[in-house]
């Protein structure tokens, strides 16, 4: 045990966190986790081809969805190899270098969800409150431009409080609370000064991921407002159909980031297991959750899956 902690604190390579107390159970645990890194790849890029191939999807709405399918594609992509790495045993141990280029990608890809997610909100908004400007508001031009807009606000306001872990002195024994890296986890093992990282980590979420929701919360008001007024009750139905994928998918996004905020805050007295299944469920639960409800609550994408599927049984 004192030769781990000597190459923990001197080393500038940091062990993953798996299930504390399961290590016996890892290859039964690979199963599942398997099967759902697998169910991301092929369910968001089932997502893509439908969208690709069928002329009728391309529309606004289904653009953003096809941006969020390529991001769920590559947060799977980020984390996959440390993930599965861990409980198949082939590797515990992640580079400094590695580690802080893994949690640019995770935490950028976040706040690329979260902008798309916020574009969709202002899609479904248009579309209700204004139909009959939405074709020349949303052109195609317009999205492409919201798209490079979400692309640099994720990937350009990041780096400065990424870059800064690549020169603080990590003192503390490189264990990490996860089976991947955030930025949260490394400055917790940092002896340097790091109120700039703080700072500027709680700057970017208010400016994101808390500015997002409450947009997002914003647009859904005004959509409900408008979704009342509306004549008939056939009327109000149909409207609040065309939010209800997008509904779910806020929830799956939003409501894990919450649970990991509050078990990083506060629960410092639970399990290390409810902390490791919880930074799982962040990473994992909305690339599996999205195509699954698109594909089932969308009916354009349903009626395509359905004639794909049919035809691969012919």
């Amino acid at each position: 045990m004192p030769a781990i902690s000597v190459f923990n604190v001197n080393s500038s390579r940091f062990i993953l966190t798996g299930f504390p107390g399961l290590e016996g159970d890892y290859f039964w645990l690979s199963i599942p986790f398997s099967c759902i890194y697998a169910t991301v790849f092929l369910g968001n890029c089932m997502v893509l081809h439908v969208i690709r191939t069928e002329p009728s999807l391309h529309q606004p709405m289904f653009y953003f969805l096809a941006m969020l399918a390529v991001t769920d594609l590559c947060v799977g992509l980020s984390t996959v190899h440390t993930v599965l790495g861990v409980l198949w045993g082939l590797s515990r141990e992640v580079s400094l270098d590695a580690c802080i280029a893994q949690s640019y990608f995770i935490h950028g890809l976040s706040f690329v969800e979260s902008s798309v997610l916020l574009a969709m909100a202002f899609d479904r908004y248009v579309a209700i409150c204004n139909p009959l400007r939405y074709s020349s508001i949303l052109t195609n031009d317009k999205v492409m431009k919201i798209g490079v807009a979400i692309l640099c606000r994720s990937s350009l306001l990041i780096p400065p409080v990424i870059i800064r872990l690549k020169f603080l002195n990590y003192c503390r024994p490189h264990v990490l609370s996860h089976s991947f890296c955030l930025h949260q986890d490394l400055i917790r093992m940092a002896c340097s000064d790091i109120r700039f990282n703080s700072v500027y980590g709680l700057a970017l979420v208010i400016s994101n991921l808390l500015l997002d929701a409450v947009l997002i919360i914003l647009s859904y008001l005004r959509i409900l407002r408008a979704v009342l007024a509306a004549a008939s009750r056939e009327e109000r139905s149909k409207s609040l159909q065309t939010c209800g994928s997008h509904l779910c998918a806020v929830l799956v996004f939003y409501i894990p980031i919450i649970g990991l905020t509050m078990v990083h805050r506060f629960g410092r007295h639970l399990s290390p297991v409810v902390h490791v299944l919880m930074g799982n469920v962040y990473i994992l639960f909305p690339p599996l959750m999205n195509p699954i409800i698109y594909s089932i609550r969308t009916q354009q994408i349903r009626r395509r899956v359905q004639r794909l599927f049919s035809l691969k049984g012919m």
